[in-house]
C-alpha cells in the first residue's frame, strides 16, 4: 500500500497560428473536467464524494485528514460545495433511474428520518424525510422531502401503476389508481418475535415465528434454484398457500385467546389488518415475501445520520438523494462506484439531454 499523494497538476494548452491562412489563433480544447475552473481535480472530487456517501465521513473529517496527512487545507464550505456540484450533475441520471423504476410495474418502498437545518426552526433540526424506491435487481432510487406526509411519495409514483410494496404505514395507501399494495411478512414476523423475547416461556409466539419460518424455507428453496418468477409462483401456489392459510387460522384463534392491549394481541391485529396485501406475492411470482431489499437499501442513510447527523439545509437534500441513488443502483447491480463516477461525471455537464440514459448505471458496463 502507498500512501496517499496529492500534488499539482499543471495543464498547458498550446497556441498556433497559421502564417498563410490569417485565420486567427487556435488553442488547444480545455479538458473535460468535474468542476470546470475548479481547483479540485477529478480524482480528488471523487475521493471526497466517495468518502461522504461510502464511508459516510462528515466533511470536517475529510478535511481534518487532509491537513494533517497531506498538508492541504481545504474549507468545509469548499468540499460541500463541490460535493453539492456533483449531486447537481447526477440529478438527470436519478430521473433516468425513476422513470426505469416506474415502468418497472413492481416498487418496493420506505422511509427513514433525517435532520436538516432550517432557519424556520430555533434550537433543533426540522426533522425530513428520505425516501426509498426501489426494485430487486433493478435500480433504487431516493427522494427527499421535508415532511412525512402522503405527497412526496404520490408525488413521485405519479403515473405509476403496478404493485407497491411497504410496510403499514398509512401513508402508503391511495397513492393513485392502478396501484397494488402488497404489504410485508417481514414485519409481521418480527412483532410476533417481540412477544416472543417479552415472554420466552410462552410457547403461541414461538409457534407463530416457527409457522413464518416454514414459509421463508419456501423462498429459499426457489432462491436457492435461481427460478424465475413463473416458476417461483407456481411454487408459492403449491406450498406457501396452505402455510399462509393456516398461519391466518391460527392467528386468528390466537387473537381470540388473548388481551387486546397485550403485545401478542397487537401483533395478531397487525398481522389481519395486512393479510389481503400479505397475500399478493402469492399471485406475483416477481414479487417479494417482504420488504427487506427497501430496508437494506436505507442502512447506508442510516450510518451516515450517525456521523454527520443532519443535513446543511433544505436546498441540499434533493441532491444528496441523487448522489445516494447513483450509489444505491451501482451497489445492488454490482458496480464499482468509483469506477462509474470517474467515467461519467466529465461528460455530464455538455452531454445532451436526450441522452442521459445511455449513462445512466443500468446500461454502463465498463
Amino acid at each position: 500500500m502507498e500512501p496517499v499523494k496529492l500534488f499539482i497538476r499543471v495543464v498547458r494548452r498550446e497556441q498556433r497560428a497559421c502564417g498563410d491562412c490569417q485565420e486567427g489563433v487556435v488553442i488547444a480544447p480545455v479538458p473535460a473536467r468535474i468542476v470546470p475552473k475548479g481547483k479540485l481535480g477529478d480524482e480528488l472530487v471523487i475521493e471526497l464524494v466517495d468518502g461522504k456517501l461510502e464511508r459516510h465521513l462528515p466533511v470536517y473529517r475529510q478535511c481534518e485528514a487532509l491537513r494533517r496527512d497531506a498538508g492541504v487545507e481545504l474549507s468545509r464550505q469548499t468540499v460541500c460545495g463541490v460535493i453539492l456540484q456533483v449531486g447537481d450533475l447526477l440529478e438527470p441520471i436519478r430521473q433516468v433511474l425513476r422513470a426505469d423504476l416506474l415502468a418497472g410495474g413492481y416498487i418496493q418502498a420506505d422511509e427513514t428520518p433525517f435532520g436538516v437545518q432550517s432557519p424556520e426552526v430555533r434550537g433543533r433540526n426540522h426533522r425530513g424525510q428520505i425516501w426509498t424506491f426501489g426494485r430487486p435487481h433493478g435500480p433504487v432510487v431516493f427522494d427527499f422531502q421535508m415532511s412525512r406526509g402522503r405527497a412526496g411519495p404520490r408525488e413521485f409514483l405519479s403515473g405509476f401503476q403496478g404493485i407497491l410494496q411497504s410496510d403499514g404505514y398509512s401513508v402508503y395507501d391511495q397513492l393513485g389508481t392502478g396501484i397494488v399494495y402488497a404489504a410485508c411478512l417481514a414485519h409481521v414476523r418480527r412483532k410476533f418475535h417481540d412477544a416472543h423475547l417479552l415472554s420466552p416461556e410462552d410457547p403461541v409466539p414461538r409457534e407463530l415465528v416457527e409457522r413464518i419460518a416454514q414459509i421463508y424455507a419456501v423462498e429459499a428453496e426457489a432462491a436457492s434454484g435461481s427460478a424465475p418468477p413463473e416458476v417461483r409462483g407456481a411454487l408459492r401456489q403449491e406450498r406457501s398457500r396452505p402455510l399462509m392459510k393456516s398461519l391466518k387460522e391460527r392467528v386468528i384463534a390466537v387473537r381470540q385467546e388473548v388481551l387486546p392491549q397485550s403485545v401478542l394481541g397487537k401483533a395478531c391485529d397487525y398481522a389481519l389488518g395486512q393479510w389481503p396485501r400479505l397475500e399478493v406475492f402469492l399471485e406475483h411470482g416477481q414479487v417479494e415475501v417482504d420488504n427487506n431489499w427497501a430496508e437494506n437499501a436505507l442502512r447506508p442513510i442510516v450510518l451516515g445520520r450517525k456521523n454527520f447527523l443532519h443535513i446543511g439545509s433544505e436546498w441540499a437534500g434533493p441532491r444528496l438523494a441523487a448522489l445516494w441513488s447513483v450509489y444505491g443502483t451501482c451497489r445492488r447491480l454490482g458496480i464499482n462506484t468509483r469506477a462509474y463516477l470517474r467515467d461519467v461525471l466529465p461528460r455530464l455537464a455538455d452531454w445532451p439531454a436526450k441522452r442521459v440514459a445511455e449513462l445512466s448505471p443500468l446500461v454502463w458496463n465498463r
